[in-house]
């Protein structure tokens, strides 16, 4: 790779937050940023693994701190900016890596479908929605000084009616939306400086879904299986799978690449299943 070429899919001195750090695919869009040379900034509730994650990033030579916040309380999430910036001076990059489903949103085989626990979906909805939106209001005023991107995960239930997972869907819907919208608004006002644009990954392995995809034994649920049947890969992803799209959305090399929403899903929404 050439010198240029390698510059530009650097994040050498960008002070990147990520929220959502201490999940799953938090974990690697972590260790991607740890290979593009950001400095990182991990944001979560799980104190003992933000504090195992940035101690990790410390090690391999990256600059690295850890601040714990949920994504839906704007006070903790300024006194997190506050230090921040007291800590790096900037904030350059924002990923939007938090949300995933609520267990009680999640609608069971047979249940009556007129019988929705609203509550639930309202939970899952403000999770990933509001989740997004608040800390980019927050995080966002700062990016703006001096430019930068923000990367939002969507989710393929966008775009396919993925049964069962509703409040789910609904919110990852609206953050295509969202993404959208706020990427116009923003090049509006601060033109090329400042970008938005979304991951939409397909199915991966997490906590929150594991319990769905595959049985106690490792085996596929018959719900495992019919996803696998309709990815022509036939498999699921692999966290670090997602980091090339990661680093790439918020580096140079995209620098002309606004509102837009890049698949890793292994070819699953192009796929009729014929």
């Amino acid at each position: 790779m050439s010198k240029e070429l390698k510059n530009m899919f650097s994040l050498q001195d960008k002070v990147v937050v990520v929220t959502g750090a201490t999940g799953v695919l938090g974990e690697a869009f972590v260790d991607g940023l740890i290979a593009a040379n950001a400095t990182i900034v991990i944001i979560g509730r799980n104190e003992e693994v933000a504090k195992q994650r940035a101690e990790e990033a410390v090690k391999a030579g990256a600059k690295a701190i850890y601040v714990i916040a949920d994504v839906l309380d704007e006070q903790a999430l300024v006194a997190a900016k506050d230090k921040i910036i007291a800590e790096f001076g900037r904030i350059d990059a924002l990923v939007n890596g938090a949300g995933g489903n609520v267990a009680e949103a999640v609608v069971q085989p047979g249940s009556d479908v007129f019988d929705l626990n609203v509550n639930a979906l309202k939970q899952a909805f403000d999770l990933n929605l509001f989740g997004t939106i608040v800390p980019t209001q927050i995080f966002g005023k700062e990016i703006a000084k001096n430019g930068g991107s923000i990367v939002n995960i969507s989710s393929v239930s966008a775009s396919q009616a993925i049964t069962r997972v509703l409040g789910y869907s609904l919110a990852k819907t609206a953050i295509e939306s969202y993404t959208k919208w706020m990427a116009v608004e923003l090049a509006n006002r601060y033109g090329d400086t400042i970008r938005m644009n979304a991951i939409v990954p397909g199915f991966f392995i997490t906590h929150q879904n594991r319990r769905l995809l595959t049985n106690e034994d490792g085996s596929l649920t018959s719900r495992g299986e019919a996803i696998i049947a309709n990815t022509p890969f036939k498999r699921f992803g692999n966290p670090d799978e997602l980091i090339g799209a990661l680093v790439y959305l918020l580096s140079d090399a995209s620098k002309f690449v606004n509102g837009e929403s890049l698949k890793v899903d292994g070819g699953f929404c192009i796929f009729s299943g014929v």
